[in-house]
C-alpha cells in the first residue's frame, strides 16, 4: 500500500484562512490524485436543490463527497478547492465559509474562491471543483 501524507500549511507570515474554512496551502506525498469536474447544488437526480445558496452549497458539496466515497475516500481526502460563486450572491460568501468550517473541521484543504457573471445554468449559484488525494489506488483497464 502507498503511504500518503497530507500536511495543510497555514505559515503565520500569512492571513489565516482557516477562519474561512481553507488553509493557505497543502503538501501532498503519495497517493493518486483525483481532478473532479465542479459539482453544483443539485441533487442525485439532477434537480435543483433549491433556489437559495446554503441549499446549493450543501448539495455541491455532498456531490463531491458521493464521489470521493464511490472511489474509497471521503472529504478528508480533499487538498484543493475552486469556488465559482454567481455575481448574484456576491456578498453571501459567510454561507460558502460556514460549510465549509462544518464540512473541513480539522486541516481543511487549500481553496481559490471566483465570482462569475453566471454558471451554465441561471438557476445555479455556485460550483466547486475538487482535488483530492486517495493511497493506494489503482486504475484498472
Amino acid at each position: 500500500m502507498q503511504i500518503l501524507r497530507r500536511k495543510p500549511l497555514n505559515p503565520p507570515n500569512l492571513p489565516n484562512t482557516l477562519t474561512e474554512g481553507h488553509s493557505q496551502a497543502v503538501l501532498v506525498q503519495g497517493g493518486t490524485r483525483v481532478l473532479m469536474s465542479s459539482q453544483v447544488g443539485v441533487d442525485t437526480e439532477g434537480h435543483l436543490a433549491g433556489p437559495e445558496l446554503p441549499e446549493q452549497t450543501q448539495a455541491a458539496l455532498d456531490n463531491i463527497e458521493r464521489l470521493l466515497t464511490s472511489l474509497g475516500g471521503d472529504l478528508t481526502r480533499v487538498v484543493m478547492l475552486r469556488i465559482y460563486l454567481a455575481e448574484s450572491v456576491r456578498y453571501e460568501q459567510q454561507v460558502v465559509m460556514e460549510a465549509l468550517k462544518h464540512r473541513f473541521p480539522i486541516a481543511p484543504p487549500a481553496a481559490t474562491w471566483l465570482i462569475v457573471y453566471g454558471l451554465a445554468e441561471p438557476e445555479w449559484l455556485i460550483a466547486i471543483e475538487a482535488e483530492a488525494v486517495l493511497p493506494g489506488f489503482a486504475l484498472n483497464g
